[in-house]
């Protein structure tokens, strides 16, 4: 059996909408209540939530690619290119990532081109040597997605040749633009047309590397024409959580352009990154509270330190906090981050865990005051 794109129907993907209509409708629910959550946060507030949905973004859709970034980096290079921040970032790949984030927000209403991809590519590119950026792969050998170690290496799919690339993607720009909003193929469901879009560009492979992280902007892209504005999920995160699924789906839909159960996945995947964007809209809120209640209560050290730790976002600091992390972020003595975390549960800032040495604390959300 070959790849989907050796198939004579290829690419005129097809698929049955009765069977994932209760999806659809549970997602632009979702959609529509994610939004409504954020209109209701004071403008700050929304500020702050739009760029955690950003940061998370950027740092899973690396993850999924094998790249760990630091969330710092993420975090300042975000703010410096919202014009929030001029914090110094040496990491190109965050510098990077965190452009395409901002690139892909403030020009989702643009028609999809040649040059916009490639401007996507150098920026999540930027540092990386010896591959072709900002251009279609043109090497002769096959562009193969493997798994296995050396000499037993299992092929999951094999990409078109990098000959065809330039009338494939130019074929891929046409679709995408001609199936959005009042295009003359318009494709009325946005989460259909983002799994689609997402699953035909994956299939092209357009570039040496790169691949994934552009495909789920494009998704991302999509979605956002649809509602007039910046979608608000991680799809990224969403997918990180369980990768294997993800490859899985994507394979077995690689096989065939009768993409129904591919459209499922996608659609149950949308469902989880609206929740997971639901969550951290509270954390934002909880956050600002907190920090209302107990700014003036501590002391820089302390503010520095559950700053540190509300960046790591709702799932909060592995491991929580130790006296020896608090030494080493505040730069103080042991004695004196001892007394810091006391005073700070002794004002239910931190709750504690453990005894002595192996005392652990964790900031207190849910109880900062009205909430």
């Amino acid at each position: 059996m070959g790849y989907n794109w050796q198939l004579n129907d290829w690419p005129r993907f097809h698929y049955r909408l009765r069977e994932v209509e209760p999806l659809l409708f549970r997602f632009s629910e979702k959609a529509g209540h994610v939004s409504g959550l954020l209109k209701g946060l004071p403008k700050e507030t929304q500020n702050d939530a739009i760029i955690d949905l950003m940061v998370s973004e950027a740092i899973k859709t690396s993850e999924i690619e094998g790249e760990y970034l630091s969330r710092q980096d993420i975090v300042s290079s975000i703010r410096n290119q919202l014009g929030l921040g001029q914090q110094q970032v040496n990491d190109l790949r965050a510098q990077g990532a965190a452009a395409l984030m901002v690139d892909v927000r403030n020009t989702f209403h643009e028609a999809l081109t040649e040059e916009k991809l490639f401007s996507w590519h150098r920026m999540i590119m930027k540092g990386s040597k010896g591959i072709t950026v900002g251009d279609w792969r043109s090497h002769e050998e096959p562009m193969l997605v493997i798994s296995g170690a050396l000499g037993k290496e299992k092929i999951h799919f094999e990409a078109p040749p990098s000959s065809n690339v330039p009338k494939e993607m130019a074929g891929f720009i046409n679709w995408f633009n001609e199936t959005g909003p009042g295009g003359k193929k318009e494709i009325k469901k946005p989460v259909v047309r983002a799994a689609v879009a997402h699953l035909y560009f994956e299939t092209i492979h357009p570039f040496e590397d790169g691949n994934g992280r552009i495909g789920r902007a494009l998704s991302e892209k999509a979605l956002s024409q649809y509602l007039k504005r910046p979608v608000l999920l991680s799809l990224s995160q969403a997918i990180e959580a369980n990768k294997r699924e993800y490859y899985d789906a994507l394979q077995k839909a690689q096989r065939s352009n009768e993409v129904t159960s591919w459209i499922a996945y996608f659609l149950s995947m949308a469902m989880q990154a609206q929740e997971q964007a639901e969550r951290l809209i509270d954390f934002t809120l909880k956050k600002t509270r907190f920090f209302d209640r107990y700014t003036p209560l501590l002391n820089e050290r302390q503010l520095k330190v559950v700053r540190r730790m509300l960046e790591e976002g709702p799932k909060g600091f592995e491991g929580g906090m130790s006296a020896r992390k608090y030494t080493a972020l505040s730069r103080t003595s042991k004695a004196t981050a001892t007394r810091d975390l006391q005073d700070l549960a002794e004002k239910r800032v931190f709750l504690s865990t453990g005894g002595g040495r192996s005392t652990k604390y964790s900031l207190n959300l849910n109880d900062s005051g009205e909430w």
